[in-house]
Formats: structure tokens, sequence, C-alpha cells
């Protein structure tokens, strides 16, 4: 049974939370070209713009040969202080994959778990709140028949 004290500091965490999940951007409906585009550099343009990336600063942690193209579990971390983070995949018909708004002090340590059709490469960005871009690629063999060879 929850007593009077759980229940108001539990009340009082919503209440403080509640903010910060209404501030989170709807990137599929502010950036809709962004989900349509075939190709990672396409899909790049159309939510962040022309942007020059600089390929540091990001950690992507998968498996290098996926057992499963239809389960790939992705981590990307990140110490760069963020305003949001994209993953993308050029395996796909469809490049983007995920983007998610980094709240004020937040940390980037973001796990999915993603479908790939077949090999190919994982793009994350992290959108600096120094105004810079910052990538890491990651290639992923899917093996075809699910064995490992």
């Amino acid at each position: 049974m929850m007593d009077r004290r759980k229940f108001l500091g539990l009340g009082l965490a919503t209440i403080a939370l509640a903010p910060m999940a209404a501030s989170a951007l709807d990137f599929r409906k502010e950036k809709p070209d962004a989900w349509k585009a075939e190709k990672t550099e396409d899909a790049i343009k159309a939510l962040y713009g022309d942007i020059k990336l600089e390929e540091k600063g990001v950690k992507i942690k998968a498996p290098k040969l996926a057992e499963n193209g239809g389960k790939i579990p992705v981590t990307i971390k990140s110490d760069i202080e963020a305003k949001s983070v994209a993953i993308f995949q050029d395996a796909n018909p469809r490049s983007a994959v995920a983007v998610w708004t980094v709240q004020d002090g937040g940390i980037v340590d973001y796990s999915i778990t993603m479908k790939m059709k077949g090999s190919g490469k994982i793009t994350a960005i992290v959108e600096g709140k120094d105004g810079k871009f910052y990538s890491k690629v990651l290639p992923i063999e899917v093996s075809k028949g699910g064995c490992g060879g």
C-alpha cells in the first residue's frame, strides 16, 4: 500500500517532469521531408539544412554483425552539450530512424532497436548547443540467413 509521502513525492516528480515532455519538438510534423528522404545525406539536409559535420565526440554501440536485421540494438552516447540527436541508416527505403530533443542538462545516452533490410551504415548526428554538428558513422553487416554466416 502506498503511503501519503510516497504518493505526494511521485505527484511532485510528475509535475516537475511534465514541462520537459511538453517542450519536445515533433520532428515528423516540423520536418516531414526528412522522413521521406531515401538517402542519408538528403534526410540530414531536410532535418538540419546545409551543415558541416565534425566526425568526433559521438559514439555508436551496435553489433558489427547483426544476426537479425529486424532487431538491431543501437546505443548513441556523447558528452557534448546537445540540443538534438538524430539517427539515420542507408539500408531501408527511408533513411531517418529517430530524432530526440535533448533537454537542458540532459545526458546523450539513447538506445533503440531498429530494423535494417540488409547491410549498411548507421549515422548518428548530435546538434551541439555550440551551433556545431557532430557525427559518427558505423557500418553494420546484416546476416542474410540470420545464422551469422
